[in-house]
Protein backbone atom coordinates (compact mmCIF):
# COMPACT_ATOMS: atom_id res chain seq x y z
CA UNK A 1 0.00 0.00 0.00
CA UNK A 2 2.97 2.18 0.99
CA UNK A 3 4.39 1.87 -2.90
CA UNK A 4 0.99 1.92 -3.99
CA UNK A 5 0.54 5.54 -2.12
CA UNK A 6 4.18 6.74 -3.32
CA UNK A 7 3.44 5.83 -7.06
CA UNK A 8 2.50 9.05 -9.64
CA UNK A 9 0.44 7.45 -11.53
CA UNK A 10 -1.44 4.36 -9.77
CA UNK A 11 -3.37 6.82 -6.87
CA UNK A 12 -4.22 9.44 -9.60
CA UNK A 13 -5.72 6.80 -11.26
CA UNK A 14 -7.76 4.91 -8.53
CA UNK A 15 -8.92 8.45 -7.81
CA UNK A 16 -10.08 9.01 -11.08
CA UNK A 17 -11.43 5.51 -11.87
CA UNK A 18 -13.28 5.80 -8.26
CA UNK A 19 -15.14 8.98 -8.78
CA UNK A 20 -16.05 7.61 -12.06
CA UNK A 21 -17.91 4.36 -10.38
CA UNK A 22 -19.13 6.47 -7.59
CA UNK A 23 -20.96 9.08 -10.11
CA UNK A 24 -22.21 6.04 -12.06
CA UNK A 25 -23.30 3.82 -9.12
CA UNK A 26 -25.42 6.39 -7.37
CA UNK A 27 -25.79 9.08 -9.95
CA UNK A 28 -29.00 7.53 -12.27
CA UNK A 29 -30.31 7.14 -8.41
CA UNK A 30 -29.79 10.53 -7.52
CA UNK A 31 -30.98 12.17 -10.61
CA UNK A 32 -34.21 14.00 -10.83
CA UNK A 33 -34.92 12.97 -14.85
CA UNK A 34 -35.67 9.73 -16.40
CA UNK A 35 -32.76 9.28 -18.82
CA UNK A 36 -35.31 8.01 -21.64
CA UNK A 37 -38.16 10.93 -20.50
CA UNK A 38 -38.87 13.02 -23.82
CA UNK A 39 -38.97 16.72 -22.47
CA UNK A 40 -40.84 18.85 -25.63
CA UNK A 41 -40.20 22.23 -23.66
CA UNK A 42 -36.43 21.24 -22.75
CA UNK A 43 -35.53 21.12 -26.41
CA UNK A 44 -31.43 21.21 -26.80
CA UNK A 45 -31.20 23.51 -23.27
CA UNK A 46 -27.63 24.81 -22.81
CA UNK A 47 -26.11 23.70 -19.70
CA UNK A 48 -27.17 25.20 -16.53
CA UNK A 49 -27.96 24.20 -12.92
CA UNK A 50 -31.14 21.96 -13.95
CA UNK A 51 -29.08 20.31 -16.56
CA UNK A 52 -25.67 20.15 -15.69
CA UNK A 53 -24.46 18.77 -19.29
CA UNK A 54 -27.68 20.38 -20.89
CA UNK A 55 -30.32 18.21 -22.54
CA UNK A 56 -30.46 17.18 -26.28
CA UNK A 57 -32.83 16.85 -29.25
CA UNK A 58 -35.75 14.98 -27.59
CA UNK A 59 -35.66 17.45 -24.38
CA UNK A 60 -33.81 14.59 -22.34
CA UNK A 61 -31.39 15.12 -19.34
CA UNK A 62 -27.54 14.25 -20.76
CA UNK A 63 -25.62 14.27 -17.58
CA UNK A 64 -28.21 11.45 -16.59
CA UNK A 65 -28.58 9.56 -20.40
CA UNK A 66 -24.07 9.76 -20.03
CA UNK A 67 -24.32 8.11 -15.82
CA UNK A 68 -26.90 5.36 -17.23
CA UNK A 69 -24.54 4.82 -20.45
CA UNK A 70 -21.80 4.59 -18.76
CA UNK A 71 -23.47 2.50 -16.24
CA UNK A 72 -23.98 0.02 -19.23
CA UNK A 73 -20.67 0.21 -20.90
CA UNK A 74 -18.93 -0.46 -17.78
CA UNK A 75 -21.17 -3.78 -17.13
CA UNK A 76 -20.98 -5.37 -21.07
CA UNK A 77 -16.73 -4.21 -20.75
CA UNK A 78 -16.42 -5.86 -17.92
CA UNK A 79 -18.42 -8.59 -18.00
CA UNK A 80 -16.57 -9.47 -21.24
CA UNK A 81 -12.89 -8.93 -20.23
CA UNK A 82 -13.59 -11.34 -16.97
CA UNK A 83 -15.06 -13.91 -19.76
CA UNK A 84 -12.04 -13.69 -21.31
CA UNK A 85 -9.90 -13.68 -18.15
CA UNK A 86 -11.43 -16.43 -17.40
CA UNK A 87 -11.68 -18.28 -20.50
CA UNK A 88 -8.14 -17.36 -21.45
CA UNK A 89 -6.41 -17.67 -18.26
CA UNK A 90 -7.78 -21.39 -17.87
CA UNK A 91 -6.86 -21.58 -21.76
CA UNK A 92 -3.34 -20.28 -21.20
CA UNK A 93 -2.40 -22.66 -18.21
CA UNK A 94 -3.90 -25.94 -20.08
CA UNK A 95 -1.03 -24.71 -22.75
CA UNK A 96 1.60 -24.45 -20.66
CA UNK A 97 1.19 -27.55 -18.53
CA UNK A 98 0.16 -30.15 -21.74
CA UNK A 99 2.83 -29.72 -24.55
CA UNK A 100 1.04 -31.65 -26.98
CA UNK A 101 -1.72 -31.05 -29.41
CA UNK A 102 -4.00 -29.45 -27.37
CA UNK A 103 -1.80 -26.62 -26.70
CA UNK A 104 -0.71 -26.38 -30.34
CA UNK A 105 -4.83 -26.01 -31.39
CA UNK A 106 -5.38 -23.24 -28.56
CA UNK A 107 -2.10 -21.60 -29.42
CA UNK A 108 -2.60 -21.30 -32.81
CA UNK A 109 -6.89 -20.75 -32.36
CA UNK A 110 -5.96 -17.46 -30.24
CA UNK A 111 -2.71 -16.39 -32.96
CA UNK A 112 -6.08 -16.62 -35.39
CA UNK A 113 -8.39 -14.33 -33.37
CA UNK A 114 -5.50 -12.07 -32.34
CA UNK A 115 -4.57 -11.66 -35.95
CA UNK A 116 -7.63 -9.29 -36.56
CA UNK A 117 -7.90 -5.91 -35.39
CA UNK A 118 -9.85 -5.48 -32.19
CA UNK A 119 -12.80 -4.08 -33.33
CA UNK A 120 -12.67 -5.35 -37.24
CA UNK A 121 -13.43 -8.50 -35.23
CA UNK A 122 -15.93 -6.72 -33.01
CA UNK A 123 -17.74 -5.83 -35.75
CA UNK A 124 -17.68 -8.98 -37.46
CA UNK A 125 -18.96 -11.11 -34.35
CA UNK A 126 -21.77 -8.57 -34.22
CA UNK A 127 -22.82 -8.79 -37.89
CA UNK A 128 -22.83 -12.31 -37.76
CA UNK A 129 -24.73 -12.88 -34.10
CA UNK A 130 -27.10 -10.24 -34.03
CA UNK A 131 -27.80 -6.42 -32.11
CA UNK A 132 -28.01 -6.53 -28.36
CA UNK A 133 -25.57 -6.54 -25.09
CA UNK A 134 -25.37 -10.14 -24.99
CA UNK A 135 -23.61 -10.28 -28.63
CA UNK A 136 -20.98 -7.10 -27.47
CA UNK A 137 -19.69 -9.03 -24.24
CA UNK A 138 -19.73 -11.96 -26.60
CA UNK A 139 -17.22 -10.12 -28.84
CA UNK A 140 -15.11 -8.10 -25.88
CA UNK A 141 -14.77 -11.56 -24.11
CA UNK A 142 -13.31 -13.07 -27.82
CA UNK A 143 -11.29 -10.11 -28.92
CA UNK A 144 -9.64 -9.98 -25.41
CA UNK A 145 -8.92 -14.07 -24.41
CA UNK A 146 -5.87 -14.44 -26.91
CA UNK A 147 -4.10 -12.14 -24.72
CA UNK A 148 -4.92 -13.86 -21.60
CA UNK A 149 -3.92 -16.99 -23.54
CA UNK A 150 -0.70 -15.60 -24.48
CA UNK A 151 -0.18 -13.95 -21.23
CA UNK A 152 -0.77 -16.76 -18.61
CA UNK A 153 0.87 -19.19 -20.80
CA UNK A 154 3.92 -17.38 -20.98
CA UNK A 155 3.55 -16.41 -17.60
CA UNK A 156 3.57 -20.08 -15.96
CA UNK A 157 6.02 -21.59 -18.50
CA UNK A 158 8.62 -19.01 -16.70
CA UNK A 159 7.25 -19.80 -13.08
CA UNK A 160 7.51 -23.57 -13.79
CA UNK A 161 11.02 -23.39 -13.01
CA UNK A 162 10.78 -21.63 -10.27
CA UNK A 163 11.90 -22.81 -6.74
CA UNK A 164 8.42 -22.64 -5.16
CA UNK A 165 7.18 -25.39 -8.32
CA UNK A 166 9.79 -27.35 -7.92
CA UNK A 167 9.12 -28.12 -4.03
CA UNK A 168 5.43 -28.61 -4.88
CA UNK A 169 6.24 -31.10 -7.11
CA UNK A 170 8.92 -32.52 -5.20
CA UNK A 171 6.47 -32.93 -2.20
CA UNK A 172 3.60 -34.75 -4.53
CA UNK A 173 1.51 -32.31 -5.78
CA UNK A 174 -0.53 -32.82 -8.71
CA UNK A 175 0.01 -30.87 -11.95
CA UNK A 176 -3.36 -29.37 -11.55
CA UNK A 177 -2.74 -28.06 -7.84
CA UNK A 178 0.59 -26.89 -8.80
CA UNK A 179 -1.22 -24.86 -11.89
CA UNK A 180 -4.16 -23.89 -9.26
CA UNK A 181 -2.35 -23.21 -6.10
CA UNK A 182 1.24 -22.43 -6.74
CA UNK A 183 1.38 -20.55 -10.38
CA UNK A 184 -1.74 -19.00 -10.40
CA UNK A 185 -1.64 -16.94 -7.16
CA UNK A 186 1.93 -16.14 -8.76
CA UNK A 187 1.05 -14.35 -11.86
CA UNK A 188 -2.20 -12.60 -10.82
CA UNK A 189 -0.80 -9.45 -10.76
CA UNK A 190 0.04 -9.04 -14.54
CA UNK A 191 -3.46 -10.55 -15.01
CA UNK A 192 -4.94 -8.14 -13.19
CA UNK A 193 -3.62 -5.60 -14.90
CA UNK A 194 -4.29 -6.75 -17.90
CA UNK A 195 -7.78 -7.14 -16.63
CA UNK A 196 -7.75 -3.10 -15.80
CA UNK A 197 -6.43 -2.05 -19.01
CA UNK A 198 -8.82 -4.32 -21.00
CA UNK A 199 -11.35 -2.94 -19.30
CA UNK A 200 -10.84 0.61 -21.26
CA UNK A 201 -10.48 -0.74 -24.35
CA UNK A 202 -13.80 -2.54 -23.89
CA UNK A 203 -15.59 0.83 -23.18
CA UNK A 204 -14.32 1.80 -26.31
CA UNK A 205 -15.18 -1.08 -28.53
CA UNK A 206 -18.88 -0.76 -26.85
CA UNK A 207 -18.82 2.30 -27.72
CA UNK A 208 -17.29 2.26 -31.23
CA UNK A 209 -20.13 -0.02 -32.12
CA UNK A 210 -23.02 1.73 -30.61
CA UNK A 211 -21.81 4.94 -32.02
CA UNK A 212 -22.11 3.02 -35.69
CA UNK A 213 -25.68 1.83 -34.56
CA UNK A 214 -24.43 -1.74 -34.00
CA UNK A 215 -24.43 -1.93 -30.61
CA UNK A 216 -26.73 -0.82 -28.14
CA UNK A 217 -30.09 0.10 -29.46
CA UNK A 218 -31.90 3.39 -28.70
CA UNK A 219 -34.01 4.03 -26.31
CA UNK A 220 -31.64 2.31 -24.39
CA UNK A 221 -28.64 4.88 -23.66
CA UNK A 222 -25.22 4.11 -24.22
CA UNK A 223 -22.56 6.13 -24.63
CA UNK A 224 -21.66 5.81 -28.43
CA UNK A 225 -25.35 6.29 -28.97
CA UNK A 226 -25.60 9.72 -27.15
CA UNK A 227 -22.57 10.58 -29.37
CA UNK A 228 -24.16 9.79 -32.67
CA UNK A 229 -27.12 11.64 -31.08
CA UNK A 230 -25.10 14.28 -30.19
CA UNK A 231 -22.89 14.79 -33.82
CA UNK A 232 -26.32 15.12 -35.35
CA UNK A 233 -26.96 18.23 -33.40
CA UNK A 234 -23.17 19.26 -33.05
CA UNK A 235 -23.99 22.75 -34.80
CA UNK A 236 -27.00 23.63 -32.27
CA UNK A 237 -26.13 21.82 -29.80
CA UNK A 238 -21.86 21.06 -29.32
CA UNK A 239 -22.14 20.14 -25.21
CA UNK A 240 -24.02 16.71 -26.30
CA UNK A 241 -20.91 15.45 -28.12
CA UNK A 242 -18.39 17.40 -26.63
CA UNK A 243 -19.55 16.51 -22.86
CA UNK A 244 -20.18 13.04 -23.47
CA UNK A 245 -16.76 12.69 -25.25
CA UNK A 246 -14.96 14.31 -21.79
CA UNK A 247 -16.68 11.61 -19.93
CA UNK A 248 -15.27 8.74 -21.70
CA UNK A 249 -11.68 10.13 -21.96
CA UNK A 250 -11.96 11.17 -17.92
CA UNK A 251 -12.85 7.13 -17.72
CA UNK A 252 -10.43 6.20 -20.04
CA UNK A 253 -7.58 8.25 -18.66
CA UNK A 254 -8.25 7.14 -14.92
CA UNK A 255 -8.54 3.30 -15.99
CA UNK A 256 -4.84 3.11 -18.11
CA UNK A 257 -3.45 5.63 -15.11
CA UNK A 258 -4.42 2.77 -13.07
CA UNK A 259 -3.34 -0.04 -15.17
CA UNK A 260 -0.07 1.70 -15.79
CA UNK A 261 0.56 2.16 -12.30
CA UNK A 262 -0.32 -1.07 -11.55
CA UNK A 263 1.90 -2.95 -14.23
CA UNK A 264 5.08 -0.65 -13.07
CA UNK A 265 4.85 -1.69 -9.27
CA UNK A 266 4.23 -5.34 -10.56
CA UNK A 267 7.47 -5.09 -12.46
CA UNK A 268 10.39 -4.76 -10.49
CA UNK A 269 12.39 -3.77 -13.40
CA UNK A 270 9.80 -0.72 -13.95
CA UNK A 271 9.63 0.15 -10.35
CA UNK A 272 12.37 2.13 -9.93
CA UNK A 273 11.42 4.59 -12.72
CA UNK A 274 8.09 5.53 -11.18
Amino acid sequence: MRAFLAHRLAPLGALVTGLVLLLVGVGPALSPYDPTHMDVLALLTPPDWQHPFGTDALGRDVLTRVLAGARLSLTVSATGVALAALAGTLAGLVAAERRGLLAALLLRLSDLLFSFPSFVLALFLVVVFGFGTGTLILAIALVYAPIFVRLSRNLAASARGQTYVVAARVIGQSSRSILLREILPNIAGPLLVQATLGLAFGIVIEAGLSFIGLGVQPPQPSLGTIMAEGREVFGQAPWVLTLTGLFIALTLLGLNLLGDGLRELADPKLRGRS
